[in-house]
């Protein structure tokens, strides 16, 4: 006697039929067939009357099926149970960053998180845009943070906020003691941008082409560590979210000044697997998140 066995009694009975409930359960006809007869034959009585179509169950079988019933009823309640209890000693959610939201955002992430989940542990992990996605299509992160992410049927693109892109120079440069700049003011300016495959440097580009704009390109990279540091060096000048420059602009590392008229925004977004059901530390994080989409939008 198995679940799988009751499961297959249940559903002979209310769809008076083998062959369907063999469908259901995803075995053959045969074989469900076969089932039946040994557990007749184990019980030493019939379970179903095969003289009549459809078939219907005996006076034994419509006791063996109320015992079918409890027994499953029992199990999916263990189940339920045991699923929250689970839910309870797993107080983990794990999130996939892109490397500029953790240069400006974890820590601060991190401490409302430890602050209002002191049992729960927050699992960090900082990686490229592609990587973000497959991380959390491939269930290694509960929630991904990245930029320029579109919902697919697997994946739900949240909208988190829209970050304002600026022009970063160094101290020592000629534009350093402006507030703003007009984008036709770059032209021909040594430019750092990012790596050719990644969906920050596309937008860029389109904006400079959109303004008639070419800079000298002389160094890419795929993060924007690399980027602020070769800026603030003085290899040249690259455009970047304000926000992740603001303690560099604190220790005046960089300068950042405001593109006029028209205005750039990086678009970041919250993103999990459709129909995926969180503990309550992944769904207590996730509501945190959007908390901040508010105030950070402005």
């Amino acid at each position: 006697m198995t679940l799988a066995n009751l499961r297959l009694i249940r559903d002979i009975a209310q769809t008076r039929s083998i062959s369907k409930a063999a469908q259901l359960n995803e075995i053959s006809q045969s074989a469900a067939s076969q089932a039946v007869t040994e557990l007749e034959r184990e019980l030493g009585i019939s379970l179903f009357d095969r003289s009549t179509r459809p078939i219907a169950p005996t006076a034994a079988g419509k006791l063996y099926l109320s015992f079918c019933r409890d027994v499953l009823r029992r199990n999916d309640e263990l189940q339920s149970e045991l699923d929250l209890l689970r839910q309870k000693q797993n107080g983990m959610a794990r999130i996939a960053a892109i490397y500029s939201v953790g240069l400006s955002e974890m820590s601060q992430i991190e401490a409302r998180f430890e602050a209002k989940y002191p049992e729960g542990t927050l699992s960090v992990s900082y990686l490229r845009p592609e990587r973000v996605w497959e991380a959390v299509e491939q269930d290694e992160a509960d929630l991904g943070l990245m930029s320029y992410a579109e919902s697919s049927r697997e994946i739900v693109a949240l909208p988190w906020r829209k970050e304002e892109m600026v022009v970063a120079v160094a101290p020592g440069h000629r534009l350093a003691g402006r507030e703003s700049v007009r984008a036709e003011e770059l032209e021909g300016e040594p430019f750092i941008g990012f790596d050719d495959d990644l969906p920050i440097e596309r937008h860029i580009e389109r904006y400079l082409r959109e303004h008639k704009v070419e800079v000298e390109m002389v160094l890419h990279f795929d993060n924007l560590l690399m980027i602020k540091e070769a800026v603030a060096h003085g290899a040249g000048l690259s455009i970047m979210p304000r926000r992740v420059m603001l303690d560099d602009m604190r220790n005046q590392r960089l300068v950042a000044l405001r593109l006029k008229p028209a205005e750039l925004y990086r678009p970041l977004y919250i993103i999990h697997r459709r129909r995926r059901v969180f503990n309550a530390v992944t769904a207590g994080l996730l509501a945190l998140l959007k908390e901040e989409e508010r105030p950070n939008a402005a």
